[in-house]
Parts: structure tokens; C-alpha cells; sequence
């Protein structure tokens, strides 16, 4: 399965892995998903701002939630969550900038920390291990929405959304300071903050979550539009590449979440765009019509050959569609052309595990290359046991099995299968090691449940 969207639902606990989480937002559960494209497009958007905050931009993680209402928030330390629907409803990168430098305000201050210190030690630490054991499941398994977020208790909500209206003030003027300082403008901020002001007269249940969240006061609006008339950035265009990768991000999401109708309605059939054709081939091909999705993909193709998003998309399309060997070649050059893409690697190396021993080389490596970069995806470690396990190499397919079932909090297969691969590596190999550290983990992870 492709890495590029998969929007489930919560009825996955059969065939798929599901990890329920406390939840920061709602009471009706929210779902991670992955996409290689628009995970860069927003840390292209982030990166400058984390940067201009004194920040570590690969110690921040982006999630991308699968939830039409507009939101975002921060949460567990460095962790950035950003709604579908707002990413649809934005309509210029600025907007989406604007709010993610909000939220680095918001890293950036502290202020979560300080409303995690008021609440009881133990139930915050216990919040926070949850969030970024969910975080590896959600690396895990980028076909699925993996981690879907329960319903928690009001407090739980309270301490990692409910900040202050000193908090949110001091956000903002983080946030302010952070687009001057990367020269960019801030009417994308207060765009977004006319959006949703006037939800503040609604009833609470018909609000967006980030109105709830992050009170929209006459002062804040006030202070950003004093501060855009003196600003010397503040009629700064965004960069086309911005304005493009947003485009396609948007068409890529409406593609996906909206059904044919909306790809439609948005586009007139308008053949003549990039985010056009590339939002109703996904349309199209999510309503299993590939006579139309396949000549879309492949004009995007023929004028972008070296796009490796497009080339994912077609292999995408075809392999879900029964035809492995044919989506091959697509992966292949996906790959080729973002090797550093651990998600990209996965896909590629689940299609060539599926098609036979001639690949199963090809696979091995090119999922030992995916986890380095993301070392805790189960996912991952399990195919590549499966993957060991088919070239006949026991000990292998048992380390990289406990690897995955430690990563589920399954202990006692954890256990097992590190017992069984200590059992043919040397005593002090490094295959010895990691199947000792993997029982010592599990034994201790069993012993707090017990």
C-alpha cells in the first residue's frame, strides 16, 4: 500500500493495527495519515520559522491529521499537528504559514510545558509517552491512518489546547516576530483569523476546534494589523514555488477527501492545471475509474517526468489495482529522484517484496534504508521479517520481528522472537546485542504491566 494518502476508518482492528491514543482534540477521534508530498511541503513552509525561533527544525515533528475542521495545535513538546481541512480551507500559503508560525510561537514560549507542570507528573508523562509511541506507529504504517486519538478526559483537552489569551497574544507577537525576521508577510495570519472570527458568536459545538482553542480576540486582530501597516514585508508576495507546492497540496487533498463531486465542482473540468488534473485523476482513481485517472496522471507525467510525487501517484494507481509489475518502474524513478524519502523506500520495497524472490534482495535494502531514516516504523520491521523470512535466513526475520512486535508493546512475542534469533547470532555480535536490548526492553515493559 502507497504511502500517498489512505483516509480509513476506526473499523481497521481486524487486518490493521490500531493504536489508541489519549486525545488533545476531539471526542469523536482523529487520524494521522502520511503523505511524502504534502509532509514537505508543510516542512518546507515550517523550516525558515522554526529557524528564525531558535529551533532545531528536525527536533519539531509535523503531523498531518485527517479532520475537515480547521485546526492546529502543538503538542507532547515539539509536536506540530495540522488538520486536512485547514490546509483546504487556506487559500494562499501565507495563511498556512501564518498559523504554523502561531504554533512555533507557542513551542517556542514554552507555554505547553507550563501548562503540562500544573497538571499531576505522572498523568502528563503518561500523555506525552503516549503521543510519541503513537507518533512511531503513525512512521510505521503510512498506508493507514494508524493512530486514531480517542476520546480524553475535558482536563486532558484542556492542558494541551486550552491556552490563555495571554498565551495566545504572546503567540502572535512570536509569530510576528518570526515572519520579519524570514521576511515574509503577515496578512496570511490575519486572512486566516478573518476566517474564524465571526465563529465566535456560534455555540461552542458548532465552532471550528481552533476558535475553542485559541480565543480570537478584537486585540489580537488589532496588534497584527498595526503591526502589517509598519511592517516593511508586509507586501512581500509568496515565492511561486510556495504558491505551487500549496496548489498542488490543496488539489492533492481535495483529490483525496472530497470525492469526485468536489474535484469537480472546484475545478469546471478544467483540463488546462497542474492542480486540476491532478486533483480529479486522484478523484477518478479513488472512484476505481482508471480509464480516466490514468491518462490525467500520465499528461502530468509526460510534462513532468522528473516529478517524483506524480511518478508515486501512477505507481500508486497501479499497484493498487492488482498490477505490481507495471507499477514498478514508476516507484523505481519515484525513489531515484527523493532517495532520502523514507516513505518513498517503504513503498517501493513493499512492491517488490509482493513480486517475488528475484526482488527480495531489492526489498531487503531498500527497507533497511527506509529505517534508518524512521528506525521506529514497525511496519516496516515486519515486512522486512517477512522479507528475511522468505530468503530463508531465520535469524534476521526473528530480530526484525521483535523489533516490530516491541514497537506494538507485544512483549511476549518480542521476547520470543529475540530468544530465537540470540539463539543462531555469536554472543557480543551486533545482531546478539539488538536481540538482548529487544528482550530487556520487552521483559521491562512487561514487568511495568505487570
Amino acid at each position: 500500500m502507497s504511502p500517498v494518502i489512505r483516509f480509513v476508518t476506526a473499523i481497521l482492528f481486524v487486518s490493521q493495527i490500531v493504536v489508541v491514543l489519549a486525545s488533545p482534540v476531539s471526542a469523536q477521534g482523529l487520524k494521522i495519515i502520511r503523505d511524502v508530498e504534502i509532509e514537505n511541503t508543510l516542512r518546507a513552509n515550517a523550516t525558515p520559522l522554526f529557524e528564525a525561533a531558535g529551533l532545531k527544525p528536525d527536533a519539531v515533528k509535523i503531523f498531518l491529521v485527517d479532520d475537515k475542521t480547521l485546526n492546529a495545535f502543538v503538542a507532547g513538546g515539539q509536536n506540530l499537528f495540522v488538520n486536512t481541512g485547514l490546509l483546504m480551507a487556506a487559500k494562499t500559503p501565507g495563511e498556512v504559514i501564518g498559523v504554523i508560525a502561531h504554533e512555533t510561537g507557542h513551542i517556542s514560549g514554552g507555554h505547553l510545558a507550563r501548562i503540562g507542570a500544573a497538571l499531576d507528573r505522572a498523568a502528563t508523562s503518561q500523555i506525552i509517552t503516549t503521543i510519541l509511541g503513537g507518533a512511531a506507529v503513525i512512521a510505521g504504517r503510512g498506508d493507514v491512518g494508524a493512530a486514531i486519538f480517542a476520546a480524553g478526559q475535558q482536563t486532558t483537552q484542556r492542558a494541551f489546547l486550552a491556552f490563555s489569551r495571554t498565551q495566545e497574544a504572546a503567540a502572535d507577537q512570536a509569530a510576528l516576530t518570526f515572519l520579519d525576521r524570514t521576511h515574509q508577510s503577515a496578512k496570511g495570519l490575519i486572512a486566516f483569523l478573518d476566517i474564524l472570527k465571526d465563529q465566535e458568536l456560534l455555540s461552542t459545538a458548532s465552532q471550528d476546534p481552533y476558535v475553542r482553542t485559541h480565543p480570537i480576540t478584537t486585540s489580537r486582530i488589532e496588534t497584527i494589523e498595526a503591526f502589517i501597516k509598519k511592517s516593511p514585508y508586509s507586501d512581500v508576495p509568496a515565492k511561486p514555488d510556495f504558491i505551487k507546492r500549496h496548489q498542488r497540496m490543496r488539489a492533492k487533498l481535495i483529490g483525496y477527501s472530497s470525492g469526485l463531486g468536489k474535484a469537480r465542482l472546484t475545478y469546471r473540468d478544467d483540463l488546462t492545471t497542474v492542480p486540476a488534473r491532478y486533483a480529479l485523476s486522484i478523484a477518478y482513481y479513488r472512484k476505481g475509474n482508471l480509464k480516466k485517472a490514468l491518462p490525467l496522471i500520465d499528461s502530468l507525467l509526460k510534462e513532468n517526468p522528473d516529478d517524483p510525487y506524480f511518478n508515486e501517484l501512477k505507481g500508486q494507481m497501479l499497484y493498487e489495482n492488482g498490477r505490481a509489475k507495471d507499477a514498478l518502474p514508476a516507484y523505481i524513478k519515484a525513489v531515484q529522484l527523493l532517495p532520502e524519502s523514507p516513505l518513498l523506500r517503504r513503498e517501493l520495497a513493499k512492491v517488490q517484496l509482493d513480486l517475488g524472490p528475484e526482488w527480495l534482495d531489492a526489498a531487503i535494502e531498500n527497507f533497511k534504508i527506509s529505517l534508518r531514516a524512521e528506525r521506529r516504523s514497525s511496519f516496516a520491521w515486519r515486512q522486512l521479517g517477512i522479507a528475511y523470512g522468505r530468503k530463508g535466513d531465520t535469524a534476521r526475520a526473528a530480530l526484525a520481528l521483535a523489533e516490530s512486535a516491541l514497537l506494538h508493546g507485544r512483549t511476549i512475542e518480542a521476547i520470543y522472537n529475540a530468544g530465537k534469533a540470540q539463539q543462531t547470532f555469536k554472543t557480543g555480535t551486533p545482531e546478539w546485542l539488538q536481540a538482548e536490548d529487544i528482550r530487556n526492553a520487552a521483559e521491562q515493559l512487561q514487568n511495568k504491566k505487570n
